[in-house]
């Protein structure tokens, strides 16, 4: 199973594909969470990257591109992932055709969480004083500010890549408004009609 899940900065696509991967036994690709490790690791590839993230933009398409080729080829990718955060524009998801092309393997469905932007910042203003509260580090992407230039970024690059994947039939829209659960049910309303067609390749 070999699924993309789009949606704007706050969306919940990471919460999503947590509980994913517990269900389904395969791995998260964030190119979010591979980048941040990066720059903590003082990679090279870290320290390209660290201007742009802390400045709230999106480092280029060489690096990321370069980071999930190497991650589809590991082993706990063969039986399928979950995309979170990739493609960002539409030169990606080209680049993510080819490459799956190249493994003569193909995605299985692409999931828009589709949520309220105008209600997002809100959204994310709670997260920080709910980490806070907890005693618990604010992320840098949590900051409202960053934040805001996170979702302009989003609007401006990666909003094309829904019309690219509904052309090929690949796309599901889903309320990200929803408490998480219902979100959750929805998601596996899409996937249990992928199941049949998935266990017989």
């Amino acid at each position: 199973m070999r699924l993309i899940l789009v949606g704007p900065p706050g969306a919940g696509k990471g919460t999503q594909a947590a509980r994913l991967v517990a269900k389904h036994g395969i791995p998260q690709l964030s190119t979010g969470d591979m980048l941040r490790a990066a720059v903590a690791a003082g990679t090279e590839v870290g320290l390209k990257a660290k201007a742009v993230m802390d400045a709230g933009g999106l480092v280029s398409d060489e690096i990321v591109v370069g980071i999930i080729r190497d991650r589809i080829g590991e082993a706990d990718a063969q039986k399928g992932f979950i995309l979170d955060g990739f493609p960002r524009t539409l030169a990606q998801a080209e680049a993510l055709d080819q490459m799956l092309a190249e493994n003569r393997i193909g995605l299985d469905a692409v999931i828009e969480l589709r949520v309220d932007q105008s209600r997002l910042v809100s959204r994310i203003i709670n997260r920080a004083e709910e980490a806070k509260a907890a005693g618990q580090p604010v992320r840098k992407d949590d900051d409202p500010e960053v934040f805001k230039q996170r979702l302009e970024a989003y609007n401006r690059d990666t909003a094309v890549v829904i019309p690219y994947y509904e052309k090929n039939g690949l796309l599901t829209v889903i309320d990200g408004m929803q408490p998480i659960d219902d979100v959750t049910a929805a998601i596996a309303a899409v996937l249990s009609k992928l199941d049949e067609r998935v266990e017989s390749r």
